[in-house]
């Protein structure tokens, strides 16, 4: 049941996120084809996406994890960011992403929507967001509840849209 759930989650994203996920790729090449870096910060489960992208079999070019520690002095306007996030309220990615938008720099977001739309979210600081359509889990249990919430699987779906299209693009360049 979980699997074909899944399944659901993954084409709904390709029919309503493709073209963002298309936007972020062409978004984050601008770095890559540069002299740019992508920075990748993620919290929580969505680290997940960093490590992909850093350690993984096939690394995104130009990619570096950023963490708290690393002065935001030290970017250049050529540097563009990747922020993963289960939620668009994030208190983290809020603070980055507010950071980020102060100094011009621009970014993407892949998160789920946010869960209230009281005050600032993600979705509205970032230049492409990617909504990753999650809601609730994907389970029901015996009571009515539901569990099984598959953030970090469709954040690595999302992150591997943009990976795939950003290498198409470059290859181009």
């Amino acid at each position: 049941m979980f699997s074909t759930q899944l399944t659901g989650v993954f084409n709904t994203l390709q029919e309503k996120e493709s073209e963002t996920i298309e936007d972020g790729a062409r978004l984050l090449a601008q770095a890559a084809a540069g002299a740019g870096t992508i920075y990748i910060y993620s919290t929580n489960e969505m680290k997940a996406i960093a490590y992909e992208a850093t350690e993984g079999a096939e690394p995104l070019q130009n990619a570096k994890i950023w963490n708290e520690e690393m002065p935001l002095s030290e970017i250049h306007d050529t540097d563009r960011f990747l922020i993963a996030a289960r939620s668009g309220n994030d208190k983290e990615a809020l603070e980055l992403g507010r950071a980020l938008s102060d100094r011009y720099i621009p970014f993407v977001a892949i998160c789920a929507n946010s869960q209230d739309d009281a005050g600032e979210t993600l979705e509205a600081l970032a230049d492409v967001c990617i909504s990753l359509k999650l809601t609730k889990g994907l389970l029901p249990d015996d009571v009515g509840n539901r569990f099984g919430y598959p953030s970090a699987i469709a954040a690595l779906f999302a992150y591997h849209g943009i990976k795939f299209t950003l290498d198409e693009i470059m290859a181009d360049y």
